[in-house]
């Protein structure tokens, strides 16, 4: 049962990722920062240099394979989530420093951090 739970968790966090740094970083959403319609605006929003996109989400990617590959491989799964949850935190006071955004935007991050957190701590 916790095993099942751990597998479904991982795999929710890695398609997340995916979908967010592969499939829509240059797509607007309810949940980017400020003006922001992509994640290179969201960054500057947050006031951070631009190389640190491709070093955030470049990490991120890496983690979610990790998640992925912890299928098979049971070691990484709780380094890779404990990472993801360190990127997590990190994104969630990002938006919370965002003068004007609704705390709401800090949700998609708030509920990774929540799942990265269970996996860590159940692996």
């Amino acid at each position: 049962m916790i095993e099942t739970l751990i597998l479904l968790l991982q795999l929710t966090i890695a398609v997340v990722i995916f979908a967010v740094w592969i499939v829509r970083p240059k797509l607007e959403t309810n949940y980017r920062a400020g003006n922001a319609t992509n994640i290179f605006e969201e960054f500057e929003v947050y006031g951070l240099p631009n190389w640190s996109v491709y070093l955030i989400g470049g990490t991120k990617l890496g983690l979610a394979m990790l998640l992925i590959a912890g299928i098979w491989y049971s070691s990484v799964v709780q380094y890779a989530a404990l990472g993801m949850g360190i990127l997590m935190a990190g994104a969630i006071i990002c938006h919370l420093k965002t003068r004007g955004d609704p705390l709401s935007r800090a949700t998609p991050a708030s509920l990774m951090l929540a799942m990265c957190i269970l996996v860590t701590c159940l692996a």
